[in-house]
């Protein structure tokens, strides 16, 4: 069991943090290089050593989410060819480590490059990049994923003539009560919110106020709650900033804008990644791409969630994608789309800073990793 105690005048509060040694990693690839499709890995939380399970043959499982029980889990299914993409099921065992192919059903849109489960494991929302939409589709009883059940076609453009001509959907967050929606839209720099009813035939619908502007150029790309919902940040695929949002009553307020990388790199072409919290919701990290190739770990004030910077280092491998903090908070993975390689970091969890280990797991194009207890 890790933990540590903080001492806050006469009161002494413990964080514990997971206590399971042993961890089920995935990996979701692009299957256009080396990669075959999903891949599951054992983590030894005490040592930070990963070993080979099992694999299943999949097209572009670029991302993917898991079911609360750890039973099922879900992948986009991307052709790359502008057909439409899918959400694919699959059976986990526990025991063995393996993956069994359940079913797929289209989505509608095209180029979905994020998927998301509810804690209920009753619907599945897709963020659709190249056709600017938003899916979602409902979870059967034995796991299986049924027909779309709703769509939302966003609409617009955005000051970037390159990146911002149409619209392009990147992620669909649920708020950490589960009674929101969030996506980013990175062609046209807003913040769509959608009410969340789980038990309702059509569960999504557009919230009261449901858009909030991001700085024009912006390209919003990833979100990340902070530990009590109150605050959200976002991460700015294009002008490689985070914003901080005060979190009220679903109505968001900018309190804060960042820099990810502040080293004098003059115009090199940013292309900002992926952002998380930490488990005990004390610091935010963040990656870059583009000329950078760096992550930057910032500690998060409690009282109003602003950010303070404390580190930037390289991430050990070109075009970081997704990255994951383990459950213990001890480690963070970032896997690399173009070195074909993840790359593992021993995380201070008392300061929050990173120093990178000598562990390097070699897989094709990584773009995304999970997590769940194995003992």
């Amino acid at each position: 069991m890790r933990f540590i105690i903080l001492v806050v005048s006469c009161l002494i509060v413990t964080v514990v943090y997971s206590q399971h040694k042993h961890y089920y990693l995935f990996v979701g690839t692009y299957t256009t290089s080396k990669s075959e499709g999903i891949y599951v890995y054992d983590f030894d939380a005490e040592s930070g050593n990963t070993s080979f399970v099992s694999k299943i043959k999949a097209n572009n499982p670029s991302y993917l989410a898991i079911s609360n029980n750890g039973k099922y889990v879900y992948a986009i299914e991307d052709e790359r060819n502008n057909t439409i993409s899918a959400a694919a099921a699959y059976r986990f065992d526990r025991k063995t480590g393996s993956l069994t192919f359940i079913n797929k059903q289209p989505n509608k849109g095209i180029g979905a490059c994020y998927i998301a489960v509810d804690k209920q494991s009753k619907w599945l929302f897709m963020a659709n990049y190249a056709s600017g939409s938003l899916s979602v589709l409902p979870i059967r009883k034995d796991g299986s994923v049924d027909t779309i059940r709703q769509f939302f076609q966003h609409s617009g453009s955005s000051v970037n003539p390159a990146r911002q001509k149409e619209p392009h959907v990147h992620t669909t967050v649920l708020s950490p009560d589960e009674q929101y929606l969030y996506t980013t839209d990175l062609g046209t720099d807003k913040i769509n919110a959608y009410a969340f009813n789980p038990s309702a035939t059509q569960p999504l619908t557009p919230a009261t106020d449901s858009v909030t502007l991001s700085t024009p150029g912006n390209g919003p790309r990833h979100i990340a709650f902070g530990s009590t919902g109150k605050v959200v940040y976002f991460i700015n695929e294009l002008s490689g900033t985070i914003d901080a949002f005060a979190n009220k009553n679903n109505k968001l307020q900018l309190i804060q804008t960042f820099p990810i990388d502040t080293t004098n790199n003059g115009n090199a072409q940013r292309g900002s990644a992926d952002i998380h919290v930490s488990p005990d919701g004390n610091f935010l990290y963040a990656t870059n791409r583009g000329a950078y190739n760096s992550i930057a770990a910032y500690r998060i004030n409690k009282t109003d969630g602003k950010l303070t910077f404390l580190q930037m280092i390289p991430t050990g491998g070109i075009q970081p994608r997704n990255f994951m903090i383990d459950p213990t908070g001890a480690y963070l993975l970032i896997g690399h789309q173009k070195t074909d390689n993840i790359t593992f970091f021993k995380r201070d969890i008392n300061t929050g800073l990173l120093t990178q280990m000598a562990t390097t797991l070699e897989v094709g194009s990584p773009v995304c990793l999970k997590m769940i207890p194995r003992d």
